[in-house]
């Protein structure tokens, strides 16, 4: 018997054990009693049997007085038991805290590789349990101080609690992500300040970030002197770095802690970084997190794309490496009722000539008519 039919006879049976009790007979008492204990060992979960997220979330109830499973509901029943018990899993074993998250998932991802007949993956495993990314993006410390926690060290907050199951997508599923990353694109639009992720064209999410500043600095980082733009064209994510390391390029000195938009010093989050080519060069300009919102929306940046910090684990796990990457300067967009609007050149490139590293740069430049 599923849990969702225990529930559902549970209900029925709730019913008539009540109007047992409130009959006042001392032996339909005791029937109560008896049906009660019965009823409750019966919505007990077996020892070590694996519990689906639809025996977690969903309860049904069936009409009439008796729950009653037909032929056709057994063999779909013993079909979903083959389906399940066909699928690879891991119960977390113990409290996983973010400083130990991807050691943890890589230990689990080469655990399943040895269960599942191709090859699987810690993006292909997360997506397929997509509560882990809503939980990694919970710890963003503005959407935790809104609800009166403040966080020091997201490091210490726990990811995955022991109990916790980790499904391996099967075959078939494993095969729809990886068509579904291979047909991911990361669309960013310079003067617009907004990054959105594409899959299949189909634009999934939307973020506001910032760019870099319209003028040139020595950093320390690169010995020389540097133009602080984001630069246009297309290509891909080449590498990500699960574990930064925070140097300030302009002096080369490292940091471990940030002062927030309110005030306060904390720890700086251990959020991954995506490196992306443009044009097949390695510019240097990141997309990865920043402490400081503030600054999202403007040009304020070295030269990398600053994301929101829960934004940043939901673009992470969306764009392994390979995924295509577009960064254009689209002056001319369209609001949402289909009106032109023209945006701030905050490049300067209507103003003057301007020499592209690249030629093909060029194509990804688009000014107002």
């Amino acid at each position: 018997m599923t849990l969702v039919n225990r529930f559902s006879f549970l209900d029925n049976g709730s019913d008539l054990i009540c109007s047992m009790f409130y009959s006042g007979s001392k032996w339909k008492l005791e029937i109560g009693c008896t049906l009660l204990l019965f009823l409750f060992s019966c919505t007990q979960q077996p020892a070590g049997e694996p519990v689906s997220e639809a025996d977690r979330n969903e309860t049904f109830h069936l009409p009439g007085d008796t729950a009653v499973i037909t032929g056709a509901d057994k063999k779909d029943l013993a079909e979903n038991q083959k389906e399940f018990s066909e699928k690879p899993y891991i119960i977390v074993d113990r409290d996983i805290q973010v400083r130990n998250y991807f050691s943890f998932i890589d230990s689990c991802v080469a655990r399943l590789n040895k269960s599942v007949n191709y090859e699987l993956n810690e993006h292909l495993l997360v997506r397929n349990n997509p509560w882990m990314i809503d939980t990694l993006a919970s710890f963003d410390y503005y959407k935790r101080m809104e609800r009166g926690e403040f966080i020091y060290d997201m490091r210490d907050k726990f990811v995955l609690c022991s109990g916790d199951t980790l499904w391996a997508p099967d075959e078939k599923m494993a095969k729809e992500l990886t068509g579904t990353f291979e047909n991911t694109l990361i669309d960013l639009n310079i003067p617009e300040f907004r990054l959105r992720i594409f899959e299949y064209g189909m634009k999934k999410y939307e973020f506001t970030v910032r760019v870099g500043r319209n003028e040139r600095k020595y950093l320390e980082l690169a010995k020389r002197e540097v133009s602080l733009q984001t630069p246009v064209g297309k290509g891909e994510i080449v590498r990500i770095e699960r574990n930064p390391i925070f140097i300030n390029p302009a002096t080369g000195k490292r940091y471990y802690s940030t002062l927030r938009d309110d005030g306060n010093y904390t720890m700086m989050p251990q959020i991954p970084w995506l490196e992306p080519s443009t044009g097949g060069v390695r510019t240097g300009s990141l997309i990865h997190p920043t402490t400081n919102p503030e600054t999202l929306g403007k040009a304020y940046s070295n030269g990398c794309v600053g994301t929101g910090e829960g934004d940043a684990w939901i673009l992470y796990y969306h764009a392994p490496v390979g995924t295509k990457v577009v960064f254009r300067y689209d002056l001319e967009i369209f609001n949402e009722t289909g009106e032109s609007v023209c945006l701030k050149d905050i490049y300067d490139f209507s103003g003057k000539e301007k020499k592209f590293r690249m030629p093909a740069q060029k194509e990804f430049v688009h000014l107002c008519k």
